[in-house]
């Protein structure tokens, strides 16, 4: 994708919408709708058939998780939510990746972090902050909780390989960390996760970590990357 993403800005604080609007125009990225609440961002978002909406987690008439519900299932397709908040650990976030966001980020962001991370979303490999993200999900996952959306109960179509791929993911690791730990080289990697998101209908790798969460595969005790000394 060599073209510069289109993005809305969806936040009640004019103050924020104009500043990341300045941020990403100033590095080439096309503004193509702003919107105060979440009502607005879904009009905006059908009207403009934007790359990626940078939505703001509380706003008034809608809130973010329901605008987020409402664009990723109203036949958008290509579209991406990045989630914004004030606090890494703000209990809405989790609501939000579990209604399709592809992930997250803190509103005193830097210009440079907000900017790559916009690219970042718009190419789909969407896990941001993997190390925040998955401890978001370990505190508000609850497995008791009753099911309000489908879940893969059954990951029976994947293969060995996928399942030990999806679980190593969901524990925060990049790619070039899967290929190090499973000795493959990255481009089997990648093609180990298109595989496993395909099969289960998955939309990007925060995603595959929430499924593999909400379905058991992975638990908050299960243990993370090993980081290895350099000799």
């Amino acid at each position: 994708m060599n073209e510069a993403p289109r993005v809305v800005i969806a936040d009640d604080q004019a103050l924020v919408r104009s500043g990341f609007g300045m941020i990403l125009v100033a590095d080439g990225i096309e503004v193509v709708a702003e919107a105060a609440d979440g009502v607005e961002a879904v009009a905006a978002v059908r009207r403009t058939r934007p790359d990626l909406v940078l939505m703001d987690v509380r706003m008034p008439r809608m809130d973010g998780i329901e605008a987020t519900r409402q664009i990723l299932s109203g036949g958008t397709d290509g579209t991406r939510v990045l989630i914004l908040t004030t606090y890494d650990l703000d209990h809405y976030v989790y609501a939000a990746l579990t209604a399709g966001a592809s992930g997250f980020l803190l509103k005193d962001v830097s210009p440079e972090h907000l900017v790559a991370a916009v690219r970042l979303v718009r190419t789909g490999d969407a896990l941001l902050a993997p190390a925040i993200t998955r401890r978001l999900i370990e505190r508000f996952a609850r497995r008791d909780e009753p099911a309000h959306r489908r879940v893969h109960d059954d990951l029976s179509q994947l293969t060995p390989r996928e399942l030990e791929v999806l679980r190593l993911l969901a524990t925060g690791m990049s790619n070039a960390e899967l290929a190090d730990r499973l000795v493959l080289s990255p481009t089997t990697v990648k093609t180990h996760v298109a595989r496993i998101l395909s099969k289960l209908e998955l939309r990007d790798r925060v995603q595959a970590v929430v499924l593999a969460y909400e379905t058991g595969l992975v638990t908050p005790t299960t243990p993370g990357p090993v980081t290895r000394k350099a000799p």
